[in-house]
């Protein structure tokens, strides 16, 4: 369901779409001012009240949301499609006949809430009726939100006891962000989030340690519409609202001032000409658009594009062109300053400092960038690639003119260095990159249309992320109400035998299982409430052994146990079937997504080995940089550090040489899995590693000395 903001433009219905998600750009943007004006001394409810000034920002995703979809195609009907509907039937039955006694919903508000459901669930399998429901279910928004602008005050008190029309209203905007994240995103993220809708009015039912208490519908429908920071407009909620919208719209500025195309060509500037050049700007564009976007699929979608004439021109396999294309695009979601919306999440459930996030970022994401490069290298020699020709190659001196479009990254590192916002610190920057197309006349764009269109285009790409974003955050209500996560934990505990290494490896598996459904954001949730206070307690045990305090030890504990959690839910967008990365970077390519999953999944093997090792010890935590630096003074820390990077780069490098079969010749598949597995023992954090470093690099000698020896001869 791809429309641009500034594509919609074309219809009546179109002009009326852009104008909407302006509004909300502008909205957004006048928060950050807000303070600052005379209407803050009028206590304007939306403008001045967090939990309203979510339940806006949730408004505009929801109604700007099902009137683009009203104008796109609709999905295909599919089994998921007839499963989401059919889980969403057991939450209308609960509904209509509560299953507690004392529920009193008028016959009234039963039949809207009933309409309702109709208008967002049933399109997934009639799709073609998507058109009129869509816009009947943009027009359904608007209940819930003026019903809580106006009652907002009484809501708070009925959380517990709500009136019959609070549990009307709450069940309309459940059913329409569900459905909306259903056609932006799929199946299975809604699904899940009516499985555990299910669980909380019927997990008295569910056997062994998972069997729930019985939860009334009036309880579930206060609580998710009434509460102030565990229903739908909470904490992860406020994400959307507080950060991830101000990326976004700077993103959208960035492409449509044009600032992209130069990104991409300082990208290629600085590479030069071999035959590893398209992979190279594949990385580095990469890693340039992930300071500005914070989107994997957005990032890979233009560097696809980009890269693809690169990649056809240099004779790369066209499936390796597009898995390193989606591989090298996820690297966005961990790039520094810009990172993505998990890294919010994380700032708020840990109440750390964004810029400590930033820190940790910067470890897994050079060495993701290394992953993607050394496999890139290998396989360019392995096929004899040759250089890349043509005559539009920029120059050095490109590069070096236009650098000055980095300064607004550089604006957002230094004002949230010194404390301000990250609200403020975007805005500033995107008037920054405002100057710095005007100001320029070589990029200068024709009126003041591009920057309009920039708004609206930047609140578009934050509506399929933020959505996804209020559905976890119900599954997180969910979650809460239950008590889930400690049984959750208790199960893991069990399973694994409180072995951490057990309980890691565990870990690692349910979040890529869990990731091939739902978005990172989601993945990142989920992991993080189930799996989080378990992983943890182990791992604070294990660092308690490197002689830290009990606080050092928890703080240290937290920091990479979430690190790791956010590591592999970025993983999500790779790892097939549903990679969201692979999906884009096929629609460019012209390739089966799926296959593209795996070829992404394959390419750079090394991505889903770095993270696993930041918990098996304390020097571990080393690849983040910031857990070393806080427990281990002067220059003992910088060691640890050095040396984490250290080997971890080797074994990236012999695990890509293993991948692909290729040192400076064909290896025999023997040859590869002793390279493999002795790189493997290089990523283990042992305290001395140099013992493992020897044999390596003497079979690597041996694998070159037997490559001269097959040298023929000269005759003479």
């Amino acid at each position: 369901m791809e429309i641009g903001a500034h594509d919609t433009k074309k219809s009546p219905l179109g002009r009326f779409t852009w104008v909407v998600l302006l509004v909300a750009a502008l909205y957004s943007i006048y928060l950050v001012i807000h303070p600052f004006t005379p209407l803050s001394k009028l206590s304007i409810s939306f403008l001045d009240t967090v939990q309203l000034e979510r339940a806006t920002h949730v408004f505009f995703l929801i109604f700007a949301g099902y009137l683009i979809t009203s104008q796109s195609t609709p999905a295909k009907r599919t089994l998921g499609s007839w499963v989401f509907v059919a889980l969403s039937l057991p939450f209308l039955y609960t509904f209509w006949f509560p299953n507690v006694r004392g529920v009193d919903i008028p016959l009234v508000g039963k039949l809207v809430g009933t309409l309702v459901w109709a208008v967002a669930a049933l399109p997934a399998i009639f799709p073609r009726i998507h058109r009129y429901t869509d816009l009947l279910a943009a027009l359904a928004a608007i209940a819930p939100f003026v019903y809580q602008l106006v009652n907002y005050e009484q809501l708070v008190y009925r959380a517990v006891l709500p009136a019959g029309w609070d549990m009307v209203m709450s069940f309309c905007l459940i059913i329409l962000v569900l459905g909306l994240v259903n056609r932006f995103l799929g199946p299975v993220m809604p699904s899940l989030v009516l499985v555990f809708l299910a669980y909380n009015l019927y997990g008295q039912m569910v056997p062994g340690t998972f069997r729930g208490a019985k939860n009334g519908i009036d309880l579930i429908l206060g609580k998710t519409y009434n509460e102030t920071e565990a229903g739908i407009y909470g904490l992860i909620t406020g994400v959307s609202q507080k950060y991830l919208v101000y990326f976004t719209i700077l993103s959208g500025l960035i492409g449509t001032l044009g600032l992209g195309k130069v990104v991409a060509n300082i990208a290629l500037a600085l590479v030069g000409r071999t035959p590893q050049t398209p992979g190279r700007v594949t990385g580095l564009a990469s890693i340039f658009m992930g300071m500005f976007s914070g989107s994997g699929a957005a990032d890979t979608q233009f560097v696809a594009t980009l890269a693809k004439p690169l990649f056809e021109r240099a004779g790369y396999d066209r499936m390796i062109s597009a898995g390193l294309v989606a591989t090298s695009g996820t690297i966005a979601i961990i790039t520094p300053p810009v990172l993505g919306s998990i890294a919010f999440i994380m700032v708020e459930i840990l109440n750390i400092s964004y810029s400590w996030v930033i820190i940790m970022a910067i470890g897994p994401c050079l060495l993701y960038l290394i992953s993607v490069l050394a496999y890139n290298e290998f396989y360019t020699r392995k096929a004899k690639l040759p250089p890349v020709g043509g005559d539009e190659h920029p120059t050095r001196s490109y590069a070096l003119r236009y650098s000055t479009i980095f300064i607004p990254i550089l604006i957002i590192i230094g004002m949230l260095y010194v404390g301000f916002q990250v609200s403020t610190a975007v805005c500033i920057a995107m008037l920054g990159f405002i100057l710095v197309a005007y100001l320029d006349p070589t990029l200068r764009p024709r009126g003041l249309q591009p920057i309009l269109d920039g708004l609206a285009e930047g609140f578009r790409q934050l509506i399929p992320i933020g959505t996804a974003i209020v559905a976890a955050n119900l599954v997180f209500a969910m979650m809460v109400i239950t008590g889930l996560p400690s049984k959750f934990s208790i199960f893991l505990g069990q399973v694994s035998g409180e072995s951490l290494l057990l309980a890691t490896l565990l870990t690692a598996i349910f979040s890529l299982i869990l990731g091939m459904g739902v978005p990172p954001t989601a993945t990142y949730v989920l992991t993080s409430s189930l799996t989080a206070p378990a992983i943890i307690g182990l791992v604070k045990a294990n660092f308690l052994g490197y002689g830290l305090a009990p606080e050092q030890a928890v703080l240290a504990a937290t920091l990479a146990t979430h690190m790791f959690l956010f590591y592999y839910a970025v993983l999500a967008d790779v790892t097939p079937p549903v990679a969201l990365s692979a999906y884009a970077s096929a629609s460019v390519f012209k390739t089966d997504p799926i296959i593209t999953g795996v070829y992404a999944a394959r390419v750079a093997l090394s991505k889903y080995i770095i993270g696993f090792f930041f918990l098996l010890s304390f020097t571990g935590t080393g690849l983040l940089i910031l857990p070393v630096l806080q427990n281990v003074a002067g220059i003992g820390g910088w060691l640890i550090i050095l040396e984490r990077f250290f080997f971890t780069t080797a074994a990236i490098i012999f695990m890509s040489a293993a991948t692909v079969g290729y040192t400076r010749r064909r290896l025999a598949r023997w040859e590869s899995w002793v390279m493999g597995l002795l790189a493997l023992s290089l990523f283990y954090p042992y305290p001395n590693l140099w013992v493992g470093f020897i044999p390596l690099v003497l079979c690597l000698l041996f694998f070159l000395r037997r490559e001269r020896q097959t040298i023929p001869q000269a005759s003479d």
